[in-house]
């Protein structure tokens, strides 16, 4: 997890320097701070940190795996990485019903964005409460 929680500090290091580089380019050439794109950017470096606070802590709380071991050889990283339901089509489902919400935001008819709040409902259920028929690998 060190890996990643570099890779988002990063992240949020070019975010934030390239906010302030913004914001003085903007009102540099028109003498007043743009501030969309400055926001936006801040906004960037702060979820990044986010994220990349979270991993720094988890990384504490979980053993050395062989990506943050510099010295790792490529078989351990060998073995099961856990268990991934191999024929499910909720996925599917949820992705069609939050893009007919987003369309239904984006035109803004209230009627279809009940509908598709409703199939994301159905399709979150579906997928959280999906009955498994393959072996356990407790």
């Amino acid at each position: 997890m060190k890996v990643e929680a570099r890779i988002f500090d990063l992240v949020m290091a070019f975010s934030f320097l390239m906010a302030v580089v913004y914001g003085y380019w903007t009102w540099a050439d028109t003498d007043h701070v743009e501030p969309t794109g400055t926001v936006a950017l801040a906004l960037t470096g702060g979820l990044a940190l986010i994220v990349g606070t979270y991993f720094r802590f988890v990384a504490r709380r979980i053993e050395v795996r062989p990506e943050d071991n510099a010295n790792a050889e490529v078989s351990d990283g060998a073995g099961d990485l856990g268990f991934f339901s191999p024929g499910s089509y909720w996925p599917i489902g949820l992705a069609a019903a939050a893009a007919l919400a987003g369309l239904a935001l984006a035109f803004w008819h209230v009627w279809l964005l009940v509908i598709a709040v409703v199939l994301v409902l159905i399709a979150v259920g579906g997928l959280v409460f999906e009955y498994h028929t393959g072996p356990s690998h407790d």
